[in-house]
């Protein structure tokens, strides 16, 4: 990790009056324009971190002065026990000096570790609580509050620590004077055993696991010879990694409210998340920024769950199963969204990133892959996908609503919220993912019937459930309109009136765009081993010609003889797909499933969305 500290006051106020006095129009007032790195004063810190061994932490810090003038510097590594003893979780723990840089940490539940400083000029102490006298005017409870090193080191206040060596939160205390250009180091050290007489001796571990991170990485970056786009990818799954976090919420604790604390006001038990009171997280989970946005969403994770699989395919899966666990899935099968409002609807990936981890998964192993992961997760996303029939498909039309799903959070509406003209929007996007849904479990089925023919039937079940969305966007109820615009060749949603009548939304943006993920290609040899599922595909297609002129050029074979499924209509929007595809360096056989007549010339994509704007 590097942090980038100036030498100077940080400008909270500076940023705070700036922003504030400027307009919409106007960029925003960032650090950088404050000038206080002006002239390199600022100190770059790199903290490098290794494990010994599961129970055993080493830290190295190094502190530069990248000024050209010496500078003080004062840093403080902090050891501290979350506060859950005021919330009745726990007693408190205790952390208390055995000499001049060691701490004995005792917990009720953890047991004891041992906090370790190189060399420190003083251990400081004081308690994990907050400051109720700056907060609430409430002088009553006794010092040593969490701002406490804050005020004994910025505003001198040498009676705000701990006069004895002991409390729930401490701080290694170093001051150096650091020339301009020179560095400092310091070493930490966080075990369950004693540190013994030189616990910063032997600092080769640091070395030892940057040689295995290198060794890991070497394999997983086989195939790629540019040093740039290593790093690149590197530090990208640095970062995924990094964002894996203990996520804590019991729902029905918070609506009940803590022990020893306020009640709650009552509306909360009518409020967001009030009926996911079966919610009780309590995982290391990924999340889309631990330090910004600590809370998982389901379809950020799935997204997740791909690159996870190249360096941590049981991770990946385990995060896959984990939403579909009776403690986050819903007894009806309404799978969390996130913590906001875990009762909203994201977007119904899961089905496709369980399928693509298993596949990258399969790839690593060279075998038939992990049948079981697949099986399990199977079975619980069919309780979801029936959730959505069930409750977001409000005329039972195979039409679909389901709230802000095209990837763009704004609209003439609040897709959240009943439309003020009533009736309800029925959603282009929200039909077109259960499209993808439903080609995503079929391809799962047909896998899983490889090795246990009773999936074939589930696999036509949900081949079935493909044609009849596709029937419903293209015409309600045989009624000549649907979702797809024949003029316009464009998917857009549509207003359904409480009258009856319909009115389309002509709006071009992500939500039309959506039925391009609807697409699935068969494997000859794939169907060949699904005899019932094949006899019951040809049935539909030589029998139902109206069903059959849905599925886009099924009469078309691609490279291999393969078949394909999709939502695809009009010329533009297969021209899209195909030049999509054609961007795809890595995927250059992958456009000649499509179709041939469409491949002579493959022209950037700028200029084609343009095109289909005007």
């Amino acid at each position: 990790m590097l942090y980038r500290y100036p030498q100077v006051a940080f400008p909270y106020e500076q940023l705070v009056t700036e922003n504030r006095a400027r307009s919409f129009e106007e960029n925003e007032f960032e650090l950088m324009d404050t000038g206080v790195f002006d002239d390199s004063a600022y100190f770059d810190l790199f903290v490098e971190v290794a494990k010994a061994d599961p129970e055993t932490l080493y830290l190295r810090i190094e502190a530069i002065n990248r000024a050209t003038q010496s500078a003080p510097l004062h840093l403080l590594p902090l050891v501290t026990f979350r506060n859950t003893w005021s919330w009745g979780m726990t007693d408190k723990p205790e952390l208390h000096a055995l000499d001049h840089q060691t701490i004995e940490a005792r917990h009720p539940v953890l047991g004891c570790y041992y906090w370790t400083a190189e060399e420190p000029q003083r251990l400081l102490f004081t308690e994990n609580e907050s400051n109720t006298q700056r907060l609430f005017g409430d002088g009553s409870l006794p010092q040593g509050r969490k701002d406490a090193f804050n005020r004994y080191l910025v505003e001198g206040d040498r009676e705000a620590v701990h006069a004895e060596s002991k409390g729930t939160r401490a701080a290694a205390h170093y001051h150096h004077e650091v020339p301009p250009g020179g560095a400092v180091r310091f070493h930490l050290r966080l075990g369950k055993e004693p540190p013994g007489k030189a616990p910063f001796s032997d600092t080769s571990i640091l070395t030892k696991r940057r040689e295995e991170a290198d060794r890991f990485y070497g394999v997983v970056q086989e195939g790629i010879s540019d040093e740039d786009d290593r790093l690149v990818q590197r530090m990208a799954f640095a970062g995924l990694v990094w964002s894996k976090q203990l996520y804590y919420y019991d729902v029905e604790r918070w609506l009940e409210g803590d022990p020893g604390q306020p009640p709650p006001p009552k509306q909360r038990w009518r409020g967001r998340n009030s009926e996911c009171t079966h919610l009780c997280n309590f995982e290391v989970i990924s999340m889309p920024d631990k330090w910004e946005y600590p809370w998982y969403a389901s379809w950020d994770l799935a997204f997740h769950c791909l690159p996870f699989a190249l360096i941590d395919p049981e991770f990946a899966k385990q995060q896959l199963l984990l939403l579909t666990r009776e403690w986050y899935m819903h007894p009806n099968g309404r799978m969390p969204a996130y913590e906001w409002n875990f009762s909203d609807v994201n977007p119904p990936v899961h089905a496709w990133a369980a399928w693509r981890v298993f596949q990258i998964d399969r790839k690593q192993r060279g075998d038939a892959g992990d049948i079981a992961f697949l099986e399990r997760v199977f079975h619980k996303l069919m309780l979801n996908f029936t959730w959505w029939v069930n409750r977001k498909d409000a005329d039972q039309r195979s039409l679909f609503q389901g709230g802000f799903l095209g990837l763009d959070n704004i609209g003439v509406f609040d897709r959240n919220a009943p439309l003020p003209t009533g009736g309800h929007l029925e959603q282009a996007d929200g039909t077109s993912w259960m499209a993808m849904y439903s080609l995503n479990l079929m391809r799962i089925a047909m896998e899983l019937a490889l090795h246990n023919s009773a999936y074939e039937e589930i696999a036509t079940k949900f081949f079935d459930h493909f044609l009849q969305i596709a029937q419903a966007m293209a015409s309600f109820c045989n009624s000549g309109f649907g979702l797809w615009d024949e003029e316009d060749e464009f998917y857009y949603d549509t207003i359904h009136l409480p009258s009856g009548h319909h009115q389309r939304m002509k709006l071009r943006s992500m939500v039309g765009l959506i039925p391009l993920f609807a697409v699935e290609t068969l494997e000859p040899e794939t169907l060949e081993r699904l005899p019932a599922f094949k006899r019951r595909l040809q049935w539909t297609m030589e029998n139902r010609p109206d069903l059959k002129a849905l599925v886009s050029h099924w009469e078309v074979e691609g490279l291999g003889h393969r078949r394909l499924l999709s939502l695809l209509r009009g010329h533009r929007m297969k021209r899209l797909l195909f030049r999509m595809l054609a961007q795809l360096p890595h995927e250059k056989n992958f456009n000649q499933i499509l179709l041939r007549d469409d491949q002579a010339q493959m022209p950037n994509l700028g200029p084609f969305f343009r095109d289909f704007s005007a």
